[in-house]
Order: structure tokens, then C-alpha cells, then sequence
């Protein structure tokens, strides 16, 4: 490890450290506190809070690292250490001082950089649902009626259909090559099917599992047109702003979620998980990798989703894990393959290796 990097992750851990422990100290009460305020039923039970900022101070400190080691700038260094100045201000300030505007006006000091106008806001609520309600509520009717496996191979067709779409807006040429990747994605789709099951119920399953897949493939496009050049901390986070009102709407009527039992800690934990790690972190990093690489290779990460969601279906929730389920993977695994086009290029000697 050279100095740099030594001074980068003294600089990620002491910031990050430093942050959390005066939240810690400043928090000693901070459950009383919050048992004693007026909260709606669906509150999260005060035990939750520990793990999840546990987990967020730690990818702050990877964050600091990062921008130390990649020579970010005194600027970029400098918002870090005042945002994370910020976040342990506001536990003091609203747990002890029990100041509530000024803890308000912390947490808008730290909201950054968001649409002023409500027309600015269409870009994120096209956004928010083509990449989040749709694909969302098609994916969860689905599971109901197929695997976690199968729809998690569903899911993968996601390039497929990017693709296409994107050739269709003559965003990128439809090769050669990657109408051959297509047309092999098709055929691994074919082999799905898996018997036991009604035609018509497993055929609704898997409808919807691509519809869902096809509404990722125009997200993959809007991001790119529309969203082009914003930071993706705020395309994650007007995205997400903008679905979750859509969302909410969704889930009143479908499940009227005010007749439910009130959830318990462990549920809590898992949407904590879910929110933090599979929603927040995952948007970031899809933004990321869309302003840098396009819609196409964005979305080829998902060729690992169906590895890793058929092997936790089958060792954690014991789904019977299909031959076919096995041969649809690498089919569409195949598929992802050509039409990404790297893998191919190693095999012709003297041959540079060009991006899809």
C-alpha cells in the first residue's frame, strides 16, 4: 500500500469514525426520545437505527477513501468532510437540544442539489416509473406465480430488450452481432417453461416477468437522453423522491397496508436492508455506470442475478432448482455475451477490444 492509499483510508476511516461516534455519544437518550414522539404505526422500532447507520458510516469511510486516493480535488474533500460534519450535528441537535427547525434546516443542508421547478421534475417521475413502479409491481405479481430463480432469469433478458429499444430510438445500431445475441436470448427464454406448471398460469408468470424486463430496457433509454449529465447521487435521489408517492398510491390500494398487523423488527430489518443496499447504493451505482458506459452495459449486471438468485432460492428458500432453469441461464448467458461483444474480440488475435 503506498502513501496515498494509507493516507486516503486514514482519511475514509478518521472522518467516518470521527462522525459516528459523536452521533454515538450525542444518542445515549435517543431511544427514550424516540419512544416518547408521535409516530404513525409503520415506524421502524428504535433497535433498527444502530445497524443501518452502522452500515452507512462505513460506505461514508469507503466513499472518503475513494475521493482521497482518486485525487477528487480540495473541493470534493472538503463537501465530504462538511456533509459528514453535518450528519453528526443533527443527533445533538435534535436529541438533545430537542431543536427541531434547526435539525430541519441540517437535513436541508445536507439534501444537495434538487429540482426547483415541479417541470424539472418530469425527467425523474418518467424515471421513477419506468425503473421503479412498473418493473417493481410486474416483478412482485410474478413471484406469486413462478420461482425467485425463474423470474431472476426473467430478469436477465433485461439487455435483450435495451437493446432494442435503443436501436429502435437510433440511439445505437442494431449489429449484426447483436441481433445473433438477441435472437439466442429468445431461445433461452423458450427454454423456461418448466413443466408441472399450467401453460397459462406459467405463461402469465413469465409475461409479466418481461414486461417488467422490457420497462428496464426504456429506463436504460430515458436515463441516457433525459438524465444525461446529472450527478447520480441526484439521479438516484429524484428518481427515488419521484416513485415513492406512486408507490405509496399503489400499495393503498392494492393492500391497503393500514389493515395489516404492524410489522416486527426482523421485517423492519429486512426493508432497511432493501432500502439501503438493494435501492439507494444499487441507483447510485446504476447511474454511475449509465453516464459512463450507456444503457446497454449498464444493464448487462444483470447476467449475475440470476446465478446468485438461483442458488439463494434453492439453499435458503429450498426451491427445487430445474434443469431448465440451469439451461435458460446459460442460453441467456450466452446471449449477453455476444451481444456485449468484449469476450469475442479476445479470440481474434491482434484485434483491439471495443466497448458494445
Amino acid at each position: 500500500m503506498d502513501e496515498r492509499s494509507r493516507s486516503g483510508l486514514l482519511f475514509g476511516a478518521g472522518t467516518s469514525a470521527a462522525a459516528a461516534l459523536a452521533g454515538s455519544l450525542a444518542s445515549r437518550r435517543a431511544p427514550q426520545v424516540y419512544e416518547r414522539l408521535r409516530k404513525p404505526d409503520w415506524a421502524p422500532p428504535a433497535g433498527v437505527f444502530g445497524p443501518v447507520w452502522t452500515a452507512l458510516y462505513a460506505a461514508t469511510g469507503v466513499a472518503g477513501r475513494r475521493l482521497w486516493t482518486r485525487r477528487a480535488g480540495r473541493a470534493a474533500v472538503a463537501l465530504h468532510t462538511v456533509q459528514l460534519a453535518l450528519n453528526a450535528a443533527w443527533t445533538p441537535v435534535f436529541f438533545v437540544a430537542r431543536n427541531r427547525t434547526a435539525a430541519l434546516a441540517v437535513i436541508a443542508a445536507l439534501g444537495g442539489t434538487l429540482p426547483k421547478r415541479a417541470a424539472d421534475w418530469l425527467p425523474f417521475a418518467v424515471m421513477g416509473l419506468v425503473n421503479n413502479v412498473i418493473p417493481f409491481s410486474l416483478f412482485l405479481i410474478a413471484q406469486t406465480i413462478v420461482s425467485s430463480g425463474l423470474a431472476a432469469v426473467l430478469n436477465a433478458t433485461t439487455p435483450l430488450f435495451a437493446v432494442l429499444v435503443m436501436a429502435a430510438a437510433g440511439e445505437e445500431r442494431l449489429t449484426g452481432r447483436r441481433i445473433a445475441g438477441v435472437a439466442i436470448g429468445i431461445g433461452g427464454v423458450a427454454l423456461l417453461r418448466a413443466p408441472g406448471v399450467s401453460a397459462a398460469d406459467q405463461g402469465l408468470g413469465v409475461t409479466l416477468c418481461l414486461a417488467a424486463a422490457l420497462s428496464y430496457g426504456f429506463a436504460g433509454f430515458w436515463g441516457r437522453r433525459a438524465l444525461a449529465g446529472v450527478p447520480p447521487l441526484t439521479s438516484a435521489a429524484g428518481q427515488l423522491i419521484a416513485s415513492t408517492p406512486m408507490m405509496a398510491v399503489a400499495a393503498g390500494f392494492a393492500e391497503r397496508p393500514w389493515t395489516l398487523p404492524v410489522p416486527g423488527a426482523t421485517t423492519w430489518a429486512a426493508l432497511a436492508g432493501l432500502a439501503t443496499l438493494s435501492t439507494a447504493l444499487a441507483y447510485i451505482l446504476f447511474f454511475r455506470i449509465l453516464n459512463r458506459s450507456g444503457a446497454v452495459n449498464v444493464v448487462l449486471v444483470t447476467l449475475l442475478i440470476p446465478v446468485t438468485t438461483i442458488l439463494l432460492g434453492h439453499f435458503v428458500l429450498a426451491e427445487t432448482l430445474a434443469v431448465r432453469e440451469i439451461a435458460g441461464a446459460l442460453v441467456i448467458a450466452s446471449a449477453l455475451i455476444v451481444i456485449d461483444g468484449r469476450a469475442l474480440a479476445l479470440l481474434r488475435p491482434g484485434r483491439r477490444v471495443k466497448k458494445a
